[in-house]
């Protein structure tokens, strides 16, 4: 993150519909690894260092700031009538000087560096604006960048518009740009609808401010960079862009990736060094995992892993694990859980908001729910923590050093003392205490010659 540029303001534009997309949803909030992407605009601007952001929102307005958790200014635009109509709407949240970036809310693979740079040039050569553009092979569909022999832009031609010298021109204009704001305000009320659609379009600013004889300058940024977003297949593509900027990063931080083309890795994950990851992982949320541990397979969601732990085909979901745990393969671990150091939790274990003590073994088929287990106790096989009544959930605390046997069931509210035993195939309602024994099963019968005789009365019948 730079430091904070007090003069700085951004404007980000989210409030069209979005209509290639084919969904209910507002485009801008569609997701790329578990973020919308707007987010990522807004990541990348705060950590250029601009704090003051505005975004202009208008269908499915509450839908937007529902899914938007950064701290930034909203403003209505409605009706929808372009983009220039768009900053018009936001330019109340604008001082009277400074600069203003102007970006778009579909474009996630914009990045801090580049805005960063864009700032700079903008504000070292003096420009009432600058304008992102981008060198594409093939331009067609978007407006034309037309530079004087100094280098500055002279206009932007719509490619409807464009002469077929224009045409052959691969410099595009990226709907992004740097804003002197004084001089911005200056032209917006000059802007007209005049046009068969009706709207006010941001790019005749260019043409406003060239006649005031203010200058315009052109950053040319990685056409990756300005890719924007209108429809699935674009979506797939800057996933694809974005997944792989991420693994690279970790990768070059000290983790091990062994299959990147099967490794999903949200932006917000962070993973200490010479840990490994095998293929088939899904990170998504607020995700941290610690050195030296191995993941295979495995599902982790807003989640806190631990040193030196193995999670092998397993689920984590807001929940953490401390240490040296060995998990899997198929566990479930659901929310508000904590798992302790130098645990074991095997394979197809459930855990239900529930604390598991330090050195503790929940090996194989077993479901704990609304739990505190203590520290060094073992749960056989197929152990059931029975916490629902039909209307409440309740608690069950096992104290340190308990063995609780194969095959036995908890019925909660219940308390298990220290140093106890459990025996196989219990159904214990009642508190154990300290170094007790509990048994609660019917005693064995052997009926001799049962068989025989069962066999011999259907011969007879």
């Amino acid at each position: 993150m730079r430091k904070v540029d007090k003069m700085m303001h951004a404007v980000i534009l989210a409030a069209g519909m979005g209509t290639r997309m084919k969904s209910k949803h507002p485009k801008v909030i569609h997701q790329i690894l578990g973020k919308p992407m707007v987010e990522y605009v807004i990541t990348a601007v705060k950590k250029a260092g601009v704090e003051h952001i505005t975004l202009v929102i208008g269908h499915k307005a509450e839908e937007v700031k529902e899914a938007v958790r950064s701290d930034v200014d909203f403003v209505l635009q409605h009706p929808q009538l372009g983009t220039g109509h768009a900053v018009m709407v936001a330019q109340g949240n604008l001082p009277d000087e400074g600069e203003v970036l102007i970006l778009t809310g579909d474009t996630p693979l914009i990045t801090p560096e580049t805005l960063d740079k864009v700032i700079r040039y903008h504000r070292e050569n003096r420009y009432a604006a600058t304008v992102i553009t981008a060198m594409l092979e093939d331009p067609s569909g978007y407006g034309r960048i037309v530079r004087d022999s100094n280098g500055d832009i002279i206009k932007i031609v719509e490619h409807k518009d464009a002469s077929p010298e224009e045409l052959a021109i691969s410099e595009i204009n990226a709907s992004m740009y740097c804003f002197d704001v004084k001089k911005l305000k200056e032209v917006l009320g000059q802007l007209s609808n005049d046009n068969a659609q009706g709207e006010y379009y941001l790019t005749d600013t260019i043409a406003l401010m060239r006649e005031k004889g203010y200058r315009i300058g052109g950053y040319v940024a990685d056409s990756e960079e300005i890719l924007g977003i209108n429809d699935r297949v674009q979506l797939y593509e800057a996933s694809k862009v974005m997944r792989k900027r991420i693994l690279r990063q970790h990768m070059l931080n000290g983790v091990t990736i062994i299959d990147p083309d099967s490794t999903y890795i949200g932006p917000d994950v962070k993973i200490g060094q010479d840990t490994v990851i095998y293929p088939g992982c899904v990170m998504e949320g607020d995700v941290e995992i610690g050195e030296d541990c191995y993941i295979a397979g495995s599902r982790l969601i807003d989640c806190k892993i631990g040193k030196g732990c193995s999670i092998l085909n397993s689920v984590i979901v807001s929940s953490e694990v401390k240490d040296h745990v060995n998990m899997g393969p198929f566990a479930y671990i659901r929310p508000e859980s904590v798992i302790g150091n130098n645990v074991k939790i095997g394979d197809f274990v459930e855990i239900k908001k529930s604390i598991i003590g330090d050195g503790t073994k929940v090996p194989h088929l077993t479901y704990v729910g609304d739990a505190q287990i203590g520290s060094q106790c073992n749960l056989g096989c197929g152990t059931i923590f029975v916490n629902y009544d039909g209307r409440v959930k309740h608690k069950t605390i096992v104290g340190d050093r308990v063995f609780i046997g194969c095959n036995t069931n908890l019925i909660a509210p219940l308390l298990i003392e220290d140093d106890s035993y459990i025996a196989a195939g219990s159904t214990i309602t009642d508190n154990v205490p300290k170094k007790a024994l509990a048994i609660a099963r019917e005693r064995q019968v052997i009926k001799e010659g049962w068989v025989e005789r069962k066999f011999n009365k259907r011969e007879d019948n």
